[in-house]
């Protein structure tokens, strides 16, 4: 399958489908992914806009659904995680169409979300940013390697990409 290929329906219905993936993953993983120490499984997902381009928008707007509907941190929170979530996918895009080895995918799923999120959360938590960043780097660890996993074996099963997966 050569993602090049598909269709503007095709493209809609995957979209939609990762959204609502990473709406149920925040769902299930809440009691550990918000807050001062936090491990967004979810976020792992921002790496397969290395496989598919297209999913850069959806992904924020994912980010910013489940602060909407479950981080209950205000506006900054919903509006940064559109930000961060489109800034993360665009970073995890730009890797992919540029070959760079899928493994490199872990570094902004790891990066972004941890230190720009930690720009506004250590406002409103009332923590120092340099006490906060560090703890959401390694709560960003387990993510950044999953997303880089995720790259591999969707980029080597489905999609049949091997020069770069490799």
């Amino acid at each position: 399958m050569n993602t090049n290929n598909l269709s503007n329906t095709q493209k809609i219905t995957i979209s939609a489908m990762m959204m609502a993936l990473y709406i149920v993953v925040m769902y299930i993983t809440q009691s550990f992914a918000f807050g001062a120490v936090q491990i967004r499984i979810a976020t792992a997902l921002y790496a397969l806009s290395y496989l598919f381009p297209f999913l850069v928008l959806p992904f924020g707007l994912a980010n910013c659904l489940s602060n909407l509907l479950f981080g209950g941190l205000g506006i900054a929170d919903i509006l940064g995680g559109f930000v961060v979530g489109i800034i993360t996918a665009g970073v995890s895009a730009y890797l992919g169409k540029k070959n760079i080895k899928y493994y490199f995918v872990a570094i902004p799923v790891i990066i972004f979300p941890s230190l720009v999120v930690a720009i506004w959360l250590s406002k409103l938590l009332g923590i120092p940013y340099t006490a906060l960043a560090p703890s959401l780097v390694l709560g960003q660890i387990v993510p950044g390697i999953f997303g880089a996993v995720l790259v591999r074996v969707l980029g080597t099963v489905l999609l049949g990409k091997k020069e770069h997966i490799k």
